[in-house]
């Protein structure tokens, strides 16, 4: 990739195939970052990459621009801690449940609340505990929630596969919603969920390590 290159690149929709041709939220992040062009690359983790490439392809063309000050902050933000995945597709979920349809209410609902059992499990709370932000927004569709919560009470199957499978799916379907709904400025929306989900995912990031104390040095005069 040469200087020609960095000046090619603009956010538009989908892969490409190199910078000529354009490029995704991800695809500029992974060059930012010196990694192999992709929209999957290693410098950010998974599920907020997946988080960035949804955002990207739906929001509008005139709206995308806005999104590209943001690429750099998402470049090293790998934290491995078990919370992120359930926090990051709450932050989500949270956005898009009381404005999308109602199709898709109840899948994001079901969602929510395996997600929040989740945490609760691995903050030694109780199983049925859900934090404020997931419980304001459950309640605003109170259909929805009570057709989730029945559905989850009575699912007999083994414990769905939640950051490789649920939580993917869950942020795609909350995305394209916020896109579809009937609200007044969607590319808004969609601009303060990835914000979200950025700050999120930083949150769940390791302290770094303290620096050592500088080695006094002694000096003899003779």
């Amino acid at each position: 990739m040469n200087n020609l290159d960095l000046a090619v690149p603009v956010l538009s929709r989908g892969k490409h195939r190199n910078p000529r041709k354009g490029a995704c939220f991800m695809e500029f992040a992974s060059y930012l970052a010196g990694e192999p062009w992709s929209d999957h690359p290693a410098c950010t983790h998974p599920l907020l990459a997946g988080v960035a490439r949804d955002v990207n392809d739906c929001t509008t063309d005139s709206g995308r621009s806005r999104l590209a000050p943001m690429i750099p902050s998402v470049i090293g933000l790998t934290p491995e801690d078990p919370h992120v995945v359930p926090r990051v597709t709450a932050r989500c979920i949270q956005h898009a449940l009381p404005v999308v349809s109602q199709e898709r209410q109840y899948i994001l609902a079901v969602a929510l609340l395996v997600g929040e059992k989740q945490l609760a499990e691995l903050d030694g709370r109780p199983l049925d505990d859900i934090e404020p932000d997931s419980l304001a927004v459950l309640q605003a569709v109170p259909s929805a929630t009570k057709w989730a919560r029945a559905f989850t009470a009575r699912s007999r199957r083994g414990a769905p596969d939640f950051a490789r499978r649920t939580a993917p799916r869950a942020v795609s379907c909350a995305v394209e919603g916020i896109s579809q709904a009937c609200v007044p400025d969607p590319d808004d929306r969609l601009y303060r969920l990835l914000v979200d989900a950025i700050a999120e995912t930083k949150a769940w990031m390791p302290a770094p390590a303290p620096r050592p104390a500088p080695t006094e040095v002694v000096r003899f005069t003779v």
